[in-house]
């Protein structure tokens, strides 16, 4: 991947814009704008755009047609620029979140066979998922996530797939710069060797995430279209195979009964009376395990591959882009993130077995807090968590834009303002209001099922014309069974959370 790939993209823009007949009269410096402007035009009197001629012709012609005005609320984006490795990085990046760190703690609640096969039928899905959103995109000529909820239901549609993008994508945010705000401090603390700070600026998390926000993030955020960050992403998705190799490194230098740091004296003293080694009943792998904790991992395995806001912006971007050639980014970036999933928690788990905690990282300090390779790696871990969070923004202010301001064109003011308040608001979240990320946790329960099950399978319904297949069909009774699926995870989220709450214990709130 040439570095100047970018340049590349912005030089050719001019000609194209020139070649679309918007009859504007646009100044040279508006050039670019002119070409986000007119996708439409380009679309209809394209003849390589072979998307809509693959679904069923008239129609699609018939909507283009007569829908010219409705379809220019495509205004984020101007076509086809980014390459297929770009997407695939994007895509990757989007997928993976924090939620790679408890894994082996769902592994260790399900046992190894267990996990294996949950993972395998989420990430097919997930793959299924994306199959009907590219299938309704592709029959509409629409490829954002709230029109295809208006073709489907109308306005409702647009405000029920907007308010899901938003809330979710909000969540996994704060989140993500939840974990910077607890996590930066101890590694800088644990670099310098402090054992107790007195209240330097440096160790304060809330200035650490406001600086992150501000110097990293923000200035991603700003960037015009997601393909830019097919660089940041591809470094992001780097530093979690550094993760990876080294969670694999450490299980092969862990001793099996891991003797905790000295402060923990009776622990260790109890892992000293038993120095049964290998054949110590505690290290030995179980292939199936159920307990009280194993429902809990099924919502955290069944969110582990939520990047369906994500997939319609890179769909739209992805240079002479046709269903078929969409689907396979998705699936190298479900398939690399399946197998990455499965290597961390496997090694993660193998390291030490029932004492695995929900945020592997932390298990690891318990041995010993200054070891340097597990520095490094939160240090990748924070990075790449921090890189992820300009691909989550941009779903939210495009479902933002289409809600509040559908048919305005691109606008560079509106475009940072937006970004700038969502940015500060999530930082105000984190910092005043961390306790809210357990309403984030019921949250996450209701709109990840809608985004990932239920609206791609009510919309593929809804959308689909009965003439091509009816009710009855095969697909169609498919698509309703996995909306069911996606009620029933819903359900089983909420009331784990709920029961958790009455009970007093947080286990299913670290599993974000």
């Amino acid at each position: 991947m040439s570095e100047d790939k970018p340049a590349e993209t912005v030089e050719s823009t001019p000609a194209e814009a020139n070649a679309i007949p918007n009859g504007k009269g646009h100044e040279p410096g508006e050039e670019i704008t002119a070409s986000a402007k007119t996708p439409p035009a380009e679309d209809g009197g394209n003849p390589h755009r072979t998307e809509n001629a693959e679904a069923n012709l008239p129609e699609s012609q018939e909507f283009l047609s007569g829908a010219e005005d409705k379809k220019t609320t495509r205004f984020t984006d101007f076509e086809g620029k980014t390459s297929f490795g770009m997407s695939v990085f994007n895509l990757g990046n989007a997928i993976m979140g924090s939620g790679i760190l408890g894994l082996a703690y769902a592994m260790a609640n399900t046992g190894v066979v267990l996990f294996l096969l949950l993972l395998t039928v989420v990430a097919g899905l997930s793959s299924y998922s994306i199959h009907l959103l590219l299938k309704c995109s592709g029959i509409v000529g629409i490829r954002a996530y709230e029109q295809l909820g208006y073709r489907a239901f109308g306005t409702p549609g647009k405000m029920a797939a907007g308010i899901a993008i938003t809330l979710q994508n909000i969540g996994a945010m704060s989140s993500y710069l939840y974990i910077v705000k607890y996590e930066f401090p101890l590694v800088i603390q644990a670099f310098l060797k402090v054992d107790k700070p007195a209240g330097e600026w440096y160790m304060n998390g809330n200035y650490l995430v406001i600086i992150v926000s501000v110097a990293v993030i923000l200035p991603l955020a700003l960037m015009k279209q997601l393909g830019y960050l097919g660089y940041t992403s591809g470094f992001s998705l780097s530093c979690m195979v550094f993760f990876l190799i080294s969670v694999i490194y450490k299980k092969f230098n862990t001793p099996c009964p891991f003797v905790d740091f000295a402060h923990n004296i009776t622990a260790s003293v109890m892992n000293a009376t038993d120095p049964g080694g290998k054949d110590n009943p505690a290290c030995i792998p179980k292939m199936a395990n159920l307990n009280s904790q194993t429902a809990y991992t099924i919502p955290i395995l069944a969110f582990a591959f939520v990047c369906h806001p994500e997939v319609l912006p890179i769909y739209t971007e992805l240079r002479n882009a046709t269903k078929k050639k969409m689907q396979h980014v998705a699936n190298i970036s479900i398939a690399v993130m399946y197998g990455m999933y499965f290597l961390a928690a496997l090694f993660g788990y193998l390291t030490f077995y029932g004492e695995v905690e929900a945020e592997l990282l932390h298990t690891y300090s318990r041995i010993d807090p200054y070891d340097t390779l597990i520095l490094c790696v939160r240090v990748a871990v924070l990075t790449a968590v921090t890189l992820t969070v300009p691909i989550v923004l941009f779903p939210v202010r495009r479902a933002i834009q289409q809600m509040m301001f559908p048919n305005k064109t691109f606008y560079w003011p509106r475009h940072i303002a937006i970004a700038f308040t969502l940015l500060t608001f999530i930082n105000l979240l984190v910092i005043f209001a961390p306790n809210i990320l357990g309403i984030f946790g019921v949250i996450g329960a209701t709109s990840a099922p809608c985004l990932i099950f239920i609206f791609p399978a009510v919309f593929y319904i809804r959308i689909v014309p009965k003439e091509e297949e009816p009710l009855r069909s095969a697909p169609k009774i498919l698509a309703a069974c996995f909306a069911g699926i996606g009620f029933l995870f819903m359900i089983m989220s909420l009331s784990f959370i709920i029961i958790d709450w009455t009970s007093g214990t947080s286990k299913a709130s670290s599993g974000h």
